[in-house]
């Protein structure tokens, strides 16, 4: 069937100065579908019920932690988003974290083509991964329709559906982030923070990404295959034109990017062949498409990568500690909420399976 069973759990509060910014990129939605670059009769002729909103994030459990996400979108059933609408959540204070831990890291110094890439990532890395994020979530995964008669993703593009869709909601945000639109509805100052994404989404779907794997696998994750998809396929489309080069120098990659403008449109060819994939049913497609940009590994360039991130000793995944959540009682009644925050990942994990673990330990 292809399918699991999972859960998550996010207790939050609604971040309304943030939120002002996603609301802006969902209300123009009806101008991002038309003018989006796939085929006319795959687009919505109406996009309705777009709900979208920034959270403060307070605790998670489940699937959410201690790794977790940074946007969710519901509903996962297309003929609900097509007839009813979707709803797109930023998880705000946990892409901020992410950010931050970023901005203190020394990896574009070290991955970082040239010095103005380094400087633009650094001034607008942050905005433009909330943006990319916002984009994803409220016009990614909104936009676009199945055509009649043809089922949902998980029974025609069955285990490929994920990678496939991920791939789809983020090339709606990489073809936009450079469109004077969002500089025009107040969301970005200039067209040089949607390069400093390019920079980034690039640089991590080539090469850097692979520090999170073992040297000799290949890519599971559908993330992850999505990033290498997206990155792959551009890079080998655009070769004769050197939009993305790949130069070594003193026994280091890089990859530089020569015209960002050939990119933005390699990015909307693509966004339509997997929007047409998706549209149609395509399943020999699109199986095609993750098997050939998305799975296998250039083992010698994963090598170089796990060398050059021992030096950094950066870790290859962040995850977050829950803080813990205590009543403060006068008599029967709760009058206020203490928040106590655990700075051991152990012990917590150790709390979590004593107290709330519904399985025995012993059979």
């Amino acid at each position: 069937m292809h399918k699991k069973g999972a859960y998550e759990s996010v207790l939050s509060l609604k971040d309304l100065e943030a939120t002002k910014r996603i609301a802006a990129i969902g209300k123009e939605a009806q101008w991002f579908e038309d003018h989006s670059p796939i085929l006319p009769e795959h687009k919505k002729k109406s996009v309705t019920g777009i709900s979208a909103k920034v959270i403060t994030v307070i605790n998670e459990s489940g699937d959410a932690a201690p790794s977790t996400p940074i946007g969710i979108n519901l509903p996962n059933q297309e003929w609900i988003r097509e007839k009813v609408g979707s709803k797109s959540v930023s998880l705000g204070n946990i892409v901020a974290s992410y950010n931050y831990a970023r901005a203190k890291s020394p990896m574009i110094d070290e991955f970082g083509e040239n010095p103005q890439v380094k400087e633009r990532v650094k001034k607008y890395g942050a905005l433009a991964g909330d943006l990319h994020t916002d984009m994803h979530e409220v016009i990614g995964h909104a936009s676009g329709k199945i055509n009649d008669g043809v089922a949902g993703t998980d029974v025609t593009l069955k285990n490929y559906a994920s990678t496939l869709e991920e791939a789809r909601a983020d090339l709606v945000a990489l073809y936009y982030i450079t469109d004077k639109k969002l500089v025009d509805i107040g969301v970005m100052p200039s067209i040089e923070v949607g390069k400093a994404e390019y920079d980034s989404y690039i640089l991590n779907g080539l090469m850097t990404q692979l520090n999170r794997i073992n040297p000799g696998d290949n890519l599971e994750e559908s993330h992850m295959r999505n990033r290498q998809l997206v990155a792959s396929w551009v890079y080998e489309k655009g070769k004769e034109a050197n939009v993305i080069e790949r130069i070594t120098r003193n026994g280091k990659t890089y990859f530089k990017i020569n015209d960002y403008d050939k990119l933005r449109t390699l990015f909307g060819e693509l966004l339509k062949e997997i929007q047409r994939i998706k549209s149609e049913g395509d399943y020999t497609s699109g199986k095609n498409l993750v098997e050939n940009f998305g799975v296998k590994v250039d083992q010698d360039l994963l090598k170089e990568v796990h060398k050059r991130y021992e030096a950094l000793n950066i870790a290859p995944y962040m995850g977050f500690i829950q803080p813990k959540l205590v009543p403060v009682m006068q008599g029967d009644s709760i009058i206020d909420v203490k928040v106590e925050y655990n700075n051991d990942f152990l012990p917590q994990m150790l709390e979590y399976g004593k107290e709330f673990s519904f399985l025995p330990i012993k059979n």
